[in-house]
């Protein structure tokens, strides 16, 4: 439960750096919008990585990350519909329930173990 709630924090994190500048930052100089993506990046990179860490106990590498980019959907619809006031179309709706199709897929059936 840890490794989703701190993924779930760092994607916060994450989505601002990456989108927030979208809605007031086009005055910025990109510099400006770089240093402070790259600020707010590190507080994500300061949850997401033990999440990893605490998540790759339970979880394989390949469903942390298929957790991680759920997540980032999850976050990013959030993001777009509050903050970027953008409404959410049906194309979308249906390509995300294919993601949560393929979500399903990596933990429905026994994953076999590491390789050497």
């Amino acid at each position: 439960m840890s490794t989703l709630i701190l993924l779930f924090c760092s994607n916060i994190f994450m989505t601002f750096a990456w989108y927030g500048h979208l809605k007031y930052g086009h005055a910025w100089p990109l510099w400006k919008a770089i240093l402070v993506s790259w600020a707010i990046a590190l507080v994500e990179y300061c949850l997401a990585v033990p999440a990893n860490r605490l998540g790759y106990v339970r979880f394989s590498g390949y469903q942390l990350k298929i957790i991680q980019e759920v997540v980032t959907i999850a976050v990013f619809i959030g993001f777009a519909t509050i903050y970027l006031k953008e409404r959410i179309a049906w194309n979308y709706v249906v390509a995300f329930a294919f993601l949560g199709v393929a979500a399903f897929f990596a933990f429905a059936f026994k994953a076999p173990g590491p390789g050497i």
